[in-house]
């Protein structure tokens, strides 16, 4: 089923019951020195810190509670949102004792998470009809329903996606066949930073050691049929590089 898009719609939208859950513990190591002092989601875009805009973001698509995994220097995070009633939204945190990795970090958060959920990278920001992805994992027999960037066949360079590499292989029947963040060939579409999942894929992992999704997880439900792509166009900004925070200041601005 193809999505029906609304990226940039002011329109209000109903609200999903559906947490986000938002991955904000990284080093941020690509952005150093900014990074030596504050955590890489709280860097200005458009003089807001990016995490206040992805909160908007979700926010107007009907997502308004977000669970943020926190870890290197989260506490500021903490002391700037609160419980995020300020900015419209409600807000929780799980905070690791030291970066366990995106795997790691939402077995670290479990006991807080709903049976499905939304999981956005905190470094990326992707206006999609988030309401629609949620609504389409419902109607699919899958534990994982990935957002997936489909490049135009006329690349304009207003897409700042358009410069990363394919790293999902995605079946005519939409199954994802292959995760490859290192060797491109042959692989049709790219990881946009957007997945649903089940939180049953997590029983099996241990606690409190890291763990990767994309290197652990991922090939898992792959090699089960588990994982389907929900395809766009819609280009998605990645700021934990110079070149992506540019693009999307300049987007956001």
């Amino acid at each position: 089923m193809r999505p029906v898009e609304v990226a940039g719609s002011n329109q209000p939208k109903a609200a999903t019951s559906t947490r986000a859950v938002i991955l904000a513990g990284g080093l941020g190591t690509r952005m150093r020195p900014i990074t030596e002092t504050i955590p890489k989601p709280m860097i200005m875009v458009a003089g807001k810190p990016f995490l206040q805009h992805q909160l908007g973001l979700l926010s107007r698509a009907g997502i308004e509670e977000a669970l943020l995994l926190v870890a290197y220097l989260g506490e500021q995070i903490q002391e700037y949102f609160g419980d995020g009633a300020k900015f419209g939204c409600k807000v929780s945190y799980s905070f690791e004792p030291s970066p366990l990795g995106t795997g790691g970090a939402l077995k670290n958060a479990e006991a807080q998470l709903q049976d499905q959920f939304v999981v956005v990278n905190g470094d990326t920001y992707l206006a999609i009809d988030y309401c629609a992805l949620v609504e389409e994992f419902a109607e699919t027999n899958c534990s994982a329903l990935i957002a997936a960037y489909e490049k135009p066949a006329t690349i304009s360079q207003e897409i700042p996606a358009s410069i990363l590499p394919n790293n999902l292989g995605v079946g005519g029947d939409g199954l994802v066949t292959e995760y490859r963040k290192r060797n491109p060939e042959g692989l049709s579409h790219i990881d946009a930073g957007v997945i649903v999942l089940k939180k049953e894929i997590l029983a099996g992992l241990p606690a409190g050691q890291k763990c990767s999704l994309e290197e652990e997880i991922y090939p898992n439900l792959i090699a089960r049929g588990e994982m389907r792509a929900w395809v766009t166009r819609e280009p998605f900004y990645d700021m934990g590089s110079p070149a992506g925070l540019a693009a999307l200041e300049e987007k956001l601005k």
